[in-house]
This record gives C-alpha cells, sequence and structure tokens, in this order.
C-alpha cells in the first residue's frame, strides 16, 4: 500500500513539473547534440542558439542631419533617419530576420529529433500503480449462548453483512534497445489486498521478471539496429551544412538587397540632375524663343523631355521607397523604422575581379562545396538501406532467455524468494510466406540506390555549371562596367558639346535631348554594372565554397582577386 501510494504521489509531482524546466531540458541537450558535430563543419556558428532577440533599438545608430535636393518636395525625407552600413544591416539580418529564425529553428528541430532516436538506445524507465476499493455481502456465522427453561443453551446463528478491501497495484521496470539488435526488459510488480471488515489478514504478492531477446536472422547485427540512429545523425549532419551553405546565401542576399537599394537611390539623384538641366535647357530656349531666334517645334521637345525625364523620377523616386521597405521587411524589422542605408558604401566599391581561372575554380568548388558533401553523403546512405532492406528479407529467429522470481507469502514484497527462481531460455522462430512488403521495399531500395548514384553525377555537373555561368557573369558585369564608364565620358562630352552648339545657335534640341538622356542613362548603367559585379563576386565565392561567414553575416574578403 505504502508503495502505491508513493508511485501515486511522484506522478502526481512529476505531473506538476515546470514547463520550463522541460524546454531547458531539451535546449541543453540539443546544444550538445549541435556542439557534438560543429567541428565537423566549416564555418558553422559555434554559437548557435535560437533565442529571440530584443527588439531593434536604433537609438545608437548615428542620424543623417542634411536635406538632399535631389528629393524634390520631399527633400526632407531623411533629416533625423539613422542610417546604417552594411556591415550593420548583416549584423541586424542575422539576428532580427524571420526567415533566418525559420532556418536556425529548422535545425533545432533535427537536433531535437536526433535526441529521441538516441533516448531509444538508454535505459527506458516507466512505472503504473492502480488501487481501487471493492465490497461485497459474506455471511458470518457466530455462537450466541442463552438461557433456556433455566439452563444455558449455545446456539449458532448466521447473518449477512459487507466485507470491504482494497485492491492495489504497482508495476515498474524498465527496457533498454542493444546495438546488436537485442533488447533487455525487466519488470517489478508488487499487488496488496487488504480486507477492512470481515476476517483475513492483508495479502502483498510481489514479482521480479526479466527478458532477454536477440535477434539471430532478420533484425541482428550493429547496422541493422542502428540504421535508425546513423540516419538521424548523419541527417543533422546534413542540416549543419544546409545551414552554413544558406548563411552564405542569406548574406549574399541581404549585400544584393543593400546595393540594389542604394542603387535606386543614385537613379533619383541621376534622373534629378536630368531633369534640373531640363529645366534650365527649357528656360534658356524660351527666352530665346521669344526672341524669334528658336523655333517652337524646338522648343516643345525640349519641354517634352524635361516632363519625360520628370516621370523617370517620379517613378526613381517611388522604386526607391518602395526597395527600402522591402529590404526593411528582409532584415526582420517593422517597415515604418526611421531607417535609411549608408550612400557611401556605394561609393566604396570597386571592381575586384577573380584571379583564379576556371578549371581552378571547378577544381576548389568539387572540394569544398557542402551541399555536394550531402549528395555524396546520400548516396553512401541509399547504399546502406540496401543491406537493412535485404536483411528484412531474412526469417525471423530469436533467442529468448527470462527469469521471475516472487516473494514468499506473509514476506515482505521486497524479499524475493531466489533460490525458487523460474529460468527459460529457448528460440522463436516465424518463418512467414508472405513477404510482398520486405520484397517491395528491397526492390526500392535498389532504385533508390541507382537514383541517388544519378543524383550525385547531376550534382556534380550542376556545380560545375554554376561556376561556369558564375565566371561568365563576372566577366559580362566587368566588361559591362568598362563600356558604362566610356559611355559617361562620351556623354558628358555630347552634352557639353550639344550645350555649347545651343548657345551658339547651331545645335539641336534632339541632339540635345539625347545627349542629356544618355548621359542619365550612362551613369545608371556604371552603377548598375558595378552593383551586379560586386554581387555576382560574391556568388562566385559563395558557389565556389570559400565565402567564409562571420557570427554577424560579414564575410571575410577572398583574396584571390585582383583591383581593375
Amino acid at each position: 500500500m505504502t508503495a502505491t501510494l508513493s508511485t501515486i504521489a511522484i506522478a502526481i509531482w512529476g505531473a506538476g513539473c515546470s514547463s520550463t524546466h522541460y524546454r531547458k531540458s531539451a535546449d541543453k541537450e540539443v546544444a550538445r547534440a549541435i556542439a557534438e558535430k560543429t567541428p565537423l563543419v566549416p564555418n558553422m556558428d559555434e554559437h548557435f542558439t535560437i533565442d529571440h532577440p530584443t527588439p531593434l533599438d536604433v537609438s545608437g545608430l548615428p542620424v543623417r542631419n542634411e536635406d538632399h535636393d535631389f528629393f524634390g518636395s520631399n527633400k526632407g525625407i531623411e533629416k533625423g533617419a539613422h542610417f546604417i552600413t552594411l556591415e550593420e544591416a548583416l549584423d541586424i539580418a542575422v539576428t532580427h530576420s524571420r526567415n533566418y529564425q525559420n532556418r536556425k529553428e529548422t535545425v533545432f528541430l533535427e537536433a531535437l529529433s536526433l535526441t529521441q532516436s538516441r533516448h531509444t538506445f538508454t535505459p527506458i524507465f516507466s512505472t503504473r500503480s492502480s488501487a481501487s476499493g471493492a465490497t461485497s455481502p459474506v455471511d458470518v456465522s457466530r455462537e450466541v449462548t442463552r438461557l433456556v427453561n433455566g439452563a444455558s443453551v449455545t446456539q449458532t446463528e448466521s447473518e449477512s453483512s459487507q466485507q470491504q478491501q482494497l485492491q492495489s497495484n504497482t508495476d515498474t521496470g524498465f527496457q533498454i534497445l542493444l546495438r546488436s539488435g537485442g533488447r533487455i526488459a525487466s519488470d517489478f510488480s508488487v499487488d496488496f489486498t487488504s480486507i477492512f471488515t470481515g476476517s483475513g489478514p492483508g495479502i502483498v504478492n510481489s514479482r521480479l521478471a526479466g527478458r532477454f531477446t536477440q535477434p539471430l536472422l532478420r533484425g541482428a547485427g550493429y547496422k541493422v539496429a542502428m540504421e535508425q540512429l546513423t540516419q538521424a545523425e548523419r541527417d543533422l549532419l546534413y542540416q549543419l551544412r544546409d545551414f552554413v551553405q544558406f548563411r552564405k546565401e542569406f548574406s549574399v542576399q541581404i549585400a544584393a538587397g543593400y546595393y540594389l537599394v542604394l542603387q535606386n537611390r543614385d537613379r533619383v539623384k541621376n534622373a534629378w540632375i536630368g531633369l534640373q538641366n531640363f529645366k534650365l535647357n527649357v528656360e534658356r530656349e524660351q527666352a530665346f524663343a521669344k526672341e524669334g531666334q528658336r523655333t517652337q517645334a524646338a522648343l516643345g521637345q525640349l519641354q517634352q523631355a524635361q516632363l519625360t525625364t520628370e516621370t523617370q523620377w517620379n517613378n526613381a523616386y517611388r522604386n526607391y521607397k518602395q526597395s527600402l521597405d522591402q529590404f526593411k521587411i528582409l532584415l526582420g524589422i517593422p517597415v515604418d523604422t526611421n531607417l535609411i542605408l549608408a550612400d557611401h558604401e556605394l561609393e566604396k566599391l570597386t571592381i575586384l575581379h577573380p584571379e583564379l581561372s576556371v578549371e581552378q575554380a571547378m577544381r576548389i568548388a568539387l572540394e569544398t562545396r557542402l551541399d555536394l558533401y550531402n549528395t555524396k553523403d546520400q548516396f553512401e546512405d541509399a547504399g546502406r538501406r540496401v543491406g537493412v532492406s535485404k536483411n528484412a528479407l531474412l526469417p525471423d529467429l530469436n533467442l529468448v532467455v527470462s527469469t521471475t522470481a516472487y516473494n514468499r507469502a506473509g514476506n515482505s514484497p521486497l524479499k524475493l524468494d531466489y533460490d525458487r527462481m523460474r529460468w527459460t531460455a529457448g528460440v522463436d522462430a516465424s518463418i512467414p510466406f508472405d513477404r510482398k512488403a520486405e520484397r517491395n521495399g528491397y526492390r526500392s531500395s535498389l532504385i533508390n540506390y541507382d537514383r541517388a548514384g544519378r543524383n550525385l553525377q547531376l550534382a556534380v555537373d550542376q556545380v560545375k555549371l554554376e561556376i561556369q555561368e558564375g565566371w561568365r557573369e563576372l566577366d559580362q558585369a566587368k566588361r559591362n562596367y568598362e563600356v558604362a564608364e566610356i559611355g559617361v565620358t562620351l556623354s558628358q562630352r555630347r552634352v557639353e558639346e550639344q550645350e555649347l552648339l545651343m548657345e551658339l545657335g547651331r545645335g539641336t534640341a534632339r541632339d540635345l535631348v539625347d545627349a542629356r538622356t544618355d548621359l542619365i542613362n550612362s551613369r545608371n548603367e556604371r552603377t548598375t554594372a558595378l552593383v551586379e559585379h560586386t554581387v555576382a563576386r560574391l556568388q562566385f565565392w559563395r558557389d565556389l565554397g570559400i565565402l567564409f561567414i562571420k557570427p554577424n553575416g560579414q564575410w571575410n574578403e577572398v583574396k584571390h582577386a585582383i583591383k581593375s
């Protein structure tokens, strides 16, 4: 009875344990599992955590205090706003990005699944208790002595009574799965019966039983028994590699988004400069037209060009604000946060071109790409599962050994009679004739193995293709920048020439419009080419697998590049 009440008390206490305790326990075990595999994955974040950050505080960031005329009537739109550098944007992104947090949680969940698989091979304890009361009618006989005619007479009388009793059962045991495929199970049970009314003492029966089962054919062997845990261990490794690859892609994505916002801002500036120049040209041509030195057709051409440029400026301003808001969402901060980007980051960009050959780049990528390592290991997984599926075709043959000991009547439940312990040993055999499911599983594993081999070949070719495409994109961006640089110089000269010719009365409005439009376009194209080359270079290092990311999302600049 005492054991039953103690078990029930423990169960109630366990149910009342703080949920915080379970959360911390899970976090610690997951952290250990990830820490074990972190050294196996280059560039894995050594301080991995899924703790939610505090809301972003921008009060410590620098503030912009100047107006910008190229925003037109909204020239003070950036005044008082906090601005961030690219490095600060990356730090904010890895801390607050929703997508980044989701990927970290995916890693955590995979590690959590691994802890469950590991738990399967540890002793698993369990306990169960039950208690019930019952009443039952019983006939009670008693002798009654009475005086009859002066003599003492003893008579036996019977009467009905309710007998009350309490029955309880406590069952405690454990089981452990061995890495050979065997299983050990032990169970200790106590049955207690106490009669409260009527006659009869309390009865206590206890039993200790143990059982060992070891497969000899189907399910036997380390590889078969450990398959689930082996795959779980490797799945976490794959997830860590995927996360490292994601970190590289994420940093490049943030950098591309950052430069895109600045590129759109630069387009606003270029369109505004072109618009102001057209306004000056229109004002001058209007003065000449009043004097009869210009035709209305020529003046109209310039006015139409002014309106077109103003539309371009309006569109550029809208695109800039929209891209800035989208970038805030990418960072994981509220859209209404008064935050802008540091425009001097665009001025720091230069053409840094890789000095590696395509062949060298391919060799590096094939040795360093973590996603390719995953594909190679998954090919090994498929081969291992063929062996497991083949084992499932064998008949069941298990060695079984069991033992049981009881307590003696009237003894304490913990005092077992080991001298009368019962032992059994034997084998269980089963040769089922229906092996359709196992047959299909084996055949499927062979097909999946062939598929995994083709996927590996495809992955190698995809890596080579990405390197070639990345190299072509880099080369094209470099050439585009060189052409745009020349285009800016030529367009500037054309504008100066057309301005002079217009002042001398020898130029045409069409030539001036074309020159100014080309100057705006060539400036935009130069900025675009510079940004595209920078992003393409980062993508190229990423595809090579040598873009190493710091904990704050910033990368170590690769030295295999020269300034053009």
